[in-house]
């Protein structure tokens, strides 16, 4: 984290995969569309705030998506908590990478339709990218208020996971960086492929390790940073790893690499 000095003791950051979804549970891809939690996401949010309690970590920033499922996860979580006042910062740099056309679709019905090869292309390669989304819809996406602030440019038609490592390091760097620098213990509840990209950033690896790269929903993940502001602990520590590795488990259980959520 370079140009930061620390001032305090505080070298931890939290990081939190929403909470099962609705497109989880269909198995289809969600990118940017606005899909709420499932009853199982709601209960994961309060598991994962008794996780961190059971850790004696109290989150004193919460940085979300402004995807309905990364903000209903950090509410769930901070009411568990009893601690609703702590300050959320939201940002469209840590939505879920844009699927484009696929979105929305289930992820059997993708695989069947263009084949093994494409699919797998489409969900593992670090650029790759699926078709884009039509101009109706991209239009309808643009003209959402939560984009507006970033102007037509903030609304992708696709991603690849390269372009949203590309669009999450300013809010890395601008917004995340500073709080644990200043000694707070920030959590950030995002998805799938930005906490993908984030955990690239954190143990620097390289685009066909991050290929490999899997995230449960709702368990916690901690870094502890040492002097040289390295993770001591290369890809953090889950506070539930039995509940991490069945996550996981059920993540390369649906095939193709990755979960989209």
């Amino acid at each position: 984290m370079p140009g930061f000095t620390k001032r305090g003791c505080g070298t931890t950051l939290l990081l939190l995969r929403h909470g099962h979804s609705s497109a989880n549970a269909d198995d289809a891809f969600s990118g940017w569309l606005d899909v709420p939690l499932s009853p199982r996401g709601e209960r994961e949010a309060r598991h994962a705030a008794a996780l961190i309690a059971g850790a004696g970590l109290l989150p004193e920033v919460v940085h979300t998506s402004v995807l309905r499922r990364s903000i209903q996860t950090a509410n769930g979580l901070l009411g568990a908590l009893g601690c609703l006042w702590v300050p959320c910062r939201r940002s469209w740099r840590l939505n879920e990478r844009h699927y484009g056309a696929l979105q929305g679709r289930r992820r059997a019905e993708v695989r069947a339709e263009v084949g093994d090869e494409t699919y797998l292309e489409w969900r593992r390669s670090y650029e790759g990218c699926p078709p884009p989304l039509g101009p109706e819809a991209a239009a309808a996406l643009a003209a959402d208020p939560r984009y507006a602030v970033g102007g037509p440019a903030t609304v992708p038609a696709v991603e690849s996971l390269a372009d949203v490592r590309r669009r999450l390091v300013p809010w890395w760097q601008d917004a995340i960086v500073p709080d644990v620098a200043a000694g707070r213990v920030p959590l950030v509840v995002g998805h799938s492929n930005s906490l993908r990209a984030l955990c690239m950033i954190l143990d620097q690896l390289t685009p066909d390790e991050v290929r490999g790269l899997n995230l449960p929903t709702g368990v916690p993940l901690r870094y502890d940073f040492d002097d040289r502001w390295r993770p001591v602990i290369r890809g953090g520590v889950y506070l539930d790893p039995a509940a991490a590795a069945s996550g996981v488990a059920e993540v390369v259980a649906q095939g193709g690499g990755p979960g989209d959520g």
